[in-house]
C-alpha cells in the first residue's frame, strides 16, 4: 500500500509539471507566432489556368507524333495570334471574368481562420461582378466559435454577391460542414465525409485522485453557473444538468443554421450526429453534386480566368522551429486546457 501511495503521489506530480511545462511553451509559441502589425505577411496569387494549360500542353507533346506536333505548334501560333488582332479590335475577351480559388484545410482550434478572413477580404478587394469563388473545405470541426466565425467570413462572399461553392475532397464533417452549407453550391466527392451536425464536449475528472490522496482543491465562483463541470472539483448533478442544457441549446443553434442555408433537407433526420459519405449525402441534400474539385476547375478553365490566393504569414526561424513542437503539445492537450464550454461541433 506504501507503494502505491508514493507511486501515485509521484504521478500526480510528474503530471502537474508536465502539465505546468506544456501550457508555458504554449503560451510562448503562440506569442512568438503572433503577426507583426505592419508587413507580417504577403499574398500570393498564382494562375490555375496557366497550369491546366502547361499541363495539356505537356500531355499533347508527349503523345502526338512529330507531324502532329508540328501542326499543334502552328494552331497554336494561329490562336495567339487571333487572340492579339482580337484585342486589337476591341472584342470582347473569351474569358472575361475571374475564379478564385481557395483552400481551408482546419484543425480543432479553427486557427485558420485567420488566414481565412485575409484571404477573403482581398478577394472582396479586387473581385468584380461576374467572378465566382471556390472555396476547397477539408475540416473534421471543432470549436463552436472558431467554425462559426469560418462561416459568417463565407457569408461575406455571398452578401457580395459573388457565387460560392464549397467543394468537399476529403471530409466536411461538423464545423467543417457549418461552412460548407452556407455554400450556393455544394460538391463533394464520392467517398467524402459529410455531415456530423452534431455537438460535443468532454473533460477528464481528477477528484477521486485527489481525494484518495488527501488533496484538497477549493474553486470559488460568484454566478450559480460561472462553472458547471470541473477538471478537479467534485460535479454535481445540477452543474452535470446545466452542461447538458447548454450543450442542447448550441446544437439547437448549429440546426436552424444549417436549416436557413440548406431549405431542402429534413433537418431533423441529418441531425444525429451522423456523418454520411458523398453519394449518401447527395440523397439526404446535404450536397448538391457529386464531385471533385479537380473536375470543377477542370470544367471552369474553359470560362473563366482561375487564380489560387493564399495568404503568407512571415515567420523567423524562432518560428518555424517552434510551430511543429507548438502544435503538437496544443493538439495533445486541447481537451484539458480549454475552457470547458468551448463547445465542438
Amino acid at each position: 500500500m506504501n507503494f502505491l501511495f508514493e507511486y501515485g503521489l509521484f504521478f500526480a506530480k510528474a503530471l502537474t509539471i508536465v502539465i505546468a511545462i506544456a501550457a508555458v511553451l504554449v503560451v510562448i509559441m503562440s506569442v512568438a507566432s503572433k503577426p507583426k502589425p505592419s508587413g507580417g505577411g504577403s499574398l500570393q496569387l498564382e494562375s490555375l489556368s496557366e497550369g491546366f494549360d502547361d499541363l495539356s500542353k505537356m500531355g499533347k507533346e508527349a503523345l502526338l507524333t512529330k507531324e502532329e506536333l508540328k501542326q499543334f505548334h502552328k494552331d497554336e501560333k494561329k490562336k495567339k495570334k487571333h487572340e492579339k488582332s482580337s484585342k486589337k479590335g476591341n472584342i470582347k475577351k473569351e474569358k472575361p471574368n475571374n475564379l478564385f480559388v481557395v483552400t481551408f484545410n482546419g484543425t480543432s482550434m479553427a486557427k485558420e481562420v485567420e488566414t481565412l478572413r485575409k484571404e477573403i477580404t482581398a478577394i472582396l478587394c479586387i473581385a468584380k461582378r461576374g467572378d465566382e469563388v471556390l472555396v476547397k473545405v477539408d475540416s473534421g470541426g471543432g470549436v463552436v466559435h472558431g467554425y462559426g466565425l469560418a462561416a459568417s467570413q463565407l457569408q461575406r462572399i455571398k452578401d457580395k454577391g459573388l457565387p460560392l461553392t464549397i467543394s468537399i475532397d476529403k471530409i466536411a464533417a461538423s464545423g467543417g460542414y457549418m461552412m460548407a452549407c452556407v455554400a450556393d453550391k455544394v460538391i463533394a466527392a464520392p467517398f467524402a465525409i459529410v455531415g456530423s451536425i452534431g455537438v460535443i464536449a468532454q473533460i477528464p475528472n481528477f477528484n477521486k485522485l485527489l481525494k484518495k490522496n488527501d488533496i484538497d482543491f477549493e474553486m470559488h465562483t460568484a454566478g450559480q453557473f460561472k462553472r458547471t463541470l470541473t477538471l478537479f472539483g467534485e460535479n454535481t448533478e445540477e452543474g452535470r444538468e446545466k452542461f447538458q442544457a447548454e450543450l442542447e441549446d448550441v446544437h439547437v443553434m448549429f440546426k436552424e443554421f444549417v436549416a436557413q442555408n440548406r431549405t431542402n433537407i429534413d433537418i431533423d433526420a441529418v441531425a444525429t450526429g451522423e456523418y454520411w459519405y458523398g453519394l449518401k449525402a447527395k440523397e439526404l441534400n446535404l450536397v448538391d453534386d457529386i464531385q471533385t474539385s479537380d473536375d470543377f476547375l477542370m470544367n471552369a478553365n474553359a470560362s473563366f480566368k482561375m487564380f489560387t490566393l493564399k495568404y503568407a504569414s512571415k515567420k523567423t526561424v524562432a518560428q518555424k522551429l517552434g510551430l511543429a513542437m507548438s502544435q503538437g503539445i496544443e493538439n495533445g492537450l486541447s481537451n484539458v486546457l480549454t475552457n470547458v464550454r468551448n463547445w465542438r461541433v
